[in-house]
């Protein structure tokens, strides 16, 4: 079947005797033109079907009214908070978006950026991969002076905005927590240390460890991909382990949730017998049971600050090249998980 032909403003100003540039204002409810005017062309329009060219209209104004996001993953609840308070920011301002992922793969992540490029989208956001080894595939977004932001997963020591928690202090609050509920023996499950949010939330727990007077084991520190199978293997590690741990930071809540279900599986009591906490405030962590002790990760507040930081840059607002640090709040939100009776 032959598609139809694609109406223009033209077909609309033939149709009410009226010119091209009449009808263009009369769509874009320009002041000039009357009200009941206005009404004839946008029923009009509406009658055969117009759509309005915006791809035309951004080649003109060298923008593309589109922001690039690229994430590690997606089937994430915290990604998709992120997202959802991207979403609300730039739908705003008048803004598209373009979302990739790069499943934590550096090649992935590279092609998917120069794609983006590409794609000449206006600004980007980014969360790196576990194994991103440099940013080397971000620099033609500088050289063209697209603004970039990166949130969550960073290069701290680089020379970009980036939109943070304080990931130290959330590891060593975690910690302090389960030892002042009596933990003694404390396994700290985690993603790889060269990842920002891992690596610190891993030197919290170091640090709180070495205040309380105990000692750092290696072979308490479980380095995992933070997936369902992680949960699983990780119980089952702690549960070879003699003596076997009484407290855990598990920083991810869905593996923590897997790992308790595990362990309550073998006839492990939660928190008797090991008390655990988790990373994120996930929606899992409030089904558990017990409920699980948490680290409240703001999803949606620092996906809409990333949002507006980069906003601010194409509104001129702020200069691409003044680098901003933007740390979120975050809090331990204590439940059932690591509540123990002192002995």
């Amino acid at each position: 079947m032959k598609p139809a032909k694609e109406i223009t403003i033209y077909d609309i100003a033939r149709k009410l005797s009226i010119s091209s540039a009449t009808v263009s204002r009369g769509l874009k409810d320009h002041p000039a033109i009357n009200r009941q005017t206005k009404k004839k062309i946008q029923d009009t329009a509406k009658a055969l079907g117009y759509r309005h060219n915006s791809f035309a209209s951004s080649l003109r104004k060298q923008t593309s009214n589109t922001i690039g996001i690229l994430v590690h993953e997606l089937n994430s609840n915290f990604i998709t908070s992120v997202l959802a308070g991207i979403e609300k920011i730039t739908a705003e301002a008048g803004y598209d978006l373009l979302i990739a992922h790069s499943s934590e793969s550096f090649e992935k992540e590279a092609a998917n950026a120069l794609n983006l490029f590409h794609k000449r989208v206006d600004g980007l956001i980014a969360s790196l991969s576990f194994d991103t080894k440099n940013l080397d595939h971000f620099l033609p977004f500088e050289e063209k002076g697209i603004p970039i932001v990166f949130f969550d997963r960073v290069e701290e020591n680089s020379d970009n905005n980036k939109v943070i928690i304080d990931n130290y202090k959330c590891g060593y609050q975690a910690t302090v927590h389960l030892i002042n509920q009596g933990c003694k023996k404390i396994v700290l499950v985690t993603a790889t240390l060269s990842r920002n949010v891992y690596e610190q939330r891993y030197k919290g727990y170091v640090d709180a460890l070495h205040d309380n007077g105990m000692e750092l084991e290696k072979k308490l520190v479980l380095i995992k991909d933070l997936s369902e199978d992680c949960g699983k293997e990780a119980a089952i590690e702690i549960m070879k382990m003699k003596p076997m741990p009484d407290g855990a930071f598990i920083t991810n809540d869905f593996s923590a949730a897997v790992c308790m279900q595990t362990l309550k599986e073998h006839g492990i009591r939660i928190p008797e017998d090991i008390a655990i906490v988790g990373f994120n405030n996930d929606a899992i962590s409030k089904m558990i049971e017990p409920q699980l002790t948490t680290i409240n990760y703001p999803g949606i507040e620092m996906g809409e600050t990333a949002a507006r930081n980069l906003i601010d840059h194409l509104k001129g607002l702020t200069h691409i090249k003044l680098t901003q640090k933007i740390v979120m709040q975050s809090e331990l939100i204590i439940r059932g998980s690591s509540l123990r009776t002192k002995k």
